[in-house]
């Protein structure tokens, strides 16, 4: 797949996990259905790879940084992800963990010392600010702001320990190793090890008998762990972390059209105009601005002008 294909494959399914993650909640914690779906999602991936005869030939550190990229990004990040889910709508959930964006910049120049590309901050800035009118019509009305802003909060981290997670992605990736072993691999590690802390903390391994908790959890699982993940965490080892990141400023608008219809998001004149700010800044994260006739009629006469003058 090339990279467009990849970007809206991951974009276009983890839009619709958020409302699917509604259906998650309820008899069974948050913390043992990101168990279930997580252990589903590395058994079908460990099939795929047998049918496929792929190998995991890994050494001692190999398997280091991909149970670090299981904790963070498949573990964490989606344990506090389900949490905050229990106090704001999905919609908001997806906005708010736009802040993915930023981290991913940051973290990138710290942990790999990538360069930080003027373009993605500028398009990641015009994203964010959409984000937040959109956002903050929704804060403001709310009925119980301290519950919001635990969800915020909740969000927040869970976007730093996703953050985190793409990053050591990454760096797995620049060590050879595949995509689709390391999903599994890391997978199995963060449901094995979520299942040892719920089991600390005394929770029940229940399970909800329902149609719409079973076909949301083995959508999760399929598209939304095994295929979006896959889409997603070969296009960091493509184009980047902070560049890829910028799929989680286009899912949010997906989960929002879905959001009305389901949980009756109201839409207005901010939540246009956050749309559009979404939407342009992508276009320049990404680099397309340079495609533009305007672009290269500037570049040119820029070229053209010497820099010291006559």
């Amino acid at each position: 797949m090339n990279n467009l294909s990849l970007f809206i494959s991951a974009a276009v399914i983890w839009g619709s996990t958020w409302l699917m993650i509604t259906f998650q909640l309820g008899e069974v914690a948050p913390l043992v259905s990101v168990i279930y779906r997580f252990l589903i999602a590395s058994l079908i991936l460990f099939i795929f790879c047998l049918i496929t005869q792929r190998k995991f030939n890994f050494s001692y550190l190999d398997h280091l940084f991909i149970l670090l990229q299981g904790l963070l990004l498949f573990g964490f990040n989606y344990w506090l992800t389900y949490l905050a889910i229990t106090k704001i709508n999905s919609a908001l959930a997806a906005i708010l963990s736009t802040s993915i964006v930023y981290f991913n910049v940051i973290f990138a120049r710290f942990f790999l010392k990538d360069k930080i590309r003027t373009e993605v901050i500028a398009g990641a800035s015009i994203g964010i600010i959409g984000v937040i009118l959109i956002f903050l019509p929704e804060l403001k009305f709310t009925d119980n702001q301290t519950e919001t802003w635990d969800g915020i909060w909740l969000l927040i981290f869970g976007s730093i320990f996703a953050s985190l997670g793409n990053i050591v992605s990454a760096k797995t990736q620049r060590r050879k190793i595949p995509v689709v072993q390391a999903n599994a691999l890391g997978m199995s590690y963060a449901a094995i090890l979520l299942a040892i802390i719920a089991t600390i903390d005394g929770a029940s391994f229940n399970f909800e008998f329902t149609f719409s908790y079973i076909a949301s959890l083995f959508y999760l699982a399929l598209f939304g762990s095994v295929l979006a993940f896959g889409a997603f965490l070969t296009l960091i080892g493509k184009i980047g972390p902070d560049k890829a990141g910028y799929v989680t400023l286009v899912y949010p608008v997906i989960a929002m059209f879905l959001s009305t219809f389901f949980e009756h998001f109201n839409w207005t004149t901010e939540t246009g105009i956050g749309l559009i700010a979404i939407l342009a800044g992508n276009y320049i994260a990404m680099g397309k601005y340079r495609n533009t006739g305007i672009y290269k009629s500037w570049k040119k006469r820029r070229q053209a002008t010497p820099e010291n003058g006559p």
